[in-house]
């Protein structure tokens, strides 16, 4: 007679959702340890997922200065991205990007160093460069680039390494037992290497 005026208990996964993931990584050049990278996936129910992707660095080689920190956030839906920000703070101003899921298209601002882009996009984007960082990306032919508002070409060169190509720029995803083990951003100058700290 009193169990009649409660509501039913919620779900387990409402009253605890799944604990975040979180995958942190050294950058280093020239072998010299110049900053950190931390991905973060943290469930937020059944349906929605946040991913935070934060980068820091520093590099100072003679003449040679770099000082870099991003912050990218991802909000995911049913494997639908709703909403991306990126803010950077570097030594040549700030910058941010935004890509915003508007119900029909995508609104996409992406102010940059060196790099301006405004646009539309009518399809929903299901996988960008934040989720390689949780899963080889078998399968996708692209990823979509948070920090450009435009997606990279992906493709593999073998079962654990891949090509991520954008407007000349080339980076390398190698994987061991499906993790992202080491990162390879090629540079003219010197390659920055992104290594999983386990």
């Amino acid at each position: 007679m009193f169990g009649s005026s409660f509501p039913p208990p919620a779900p387990a996964w409402a009253q605890h959702p799944a604990p975040a993931e979180v995958r942190r990584y050294a950058i280093e050049v020239a072998g010299l340890r110049v900053g950190t990278m931390t991905a973060t996936r943290h469930p937020l129910s059944a349906t929605e997922v946040r991913y935070t992707l934060v980068s820091d660095v520093q590099v100072n080689f003679l003449l040679y200065h770099l000082n870099v920190y991003y912050k990218v956030v991802n909000l995911v839906r049913s494997g639908q991205l709703l909403l991306s920000t990126v803010e950077a703070h570097t030594n040549q101003g700030d910058f941010a990007s935004r890509t915003e899921w508007k119900g029909d298209h995508y609104d996409i601002v992406a102010n940059q160093y060196k790099h301006f882009y405004r646009g539309t996009l009518p399809e929903p984007i299901r996988y960008t460069v934040t989720d390689m960082f949780f899963g080889a990306p078998s399968g996708q032919a692209q990823a979509y680039g948070e920090y450009f508002g435009d997606y990279f070409m992906l493709s593999p060169t073998s079962s654990s390494i891949y090509q991520a190509r954008r407007a000349g720029r080339e980076d390398e995803y190698r994987y061991a037992n499906g993790q992202l083990a080491t990162i390879i951003k090629k540079n003219p100058l010197k390659n920055f290497i992104i290594r999983w700290q386990p």
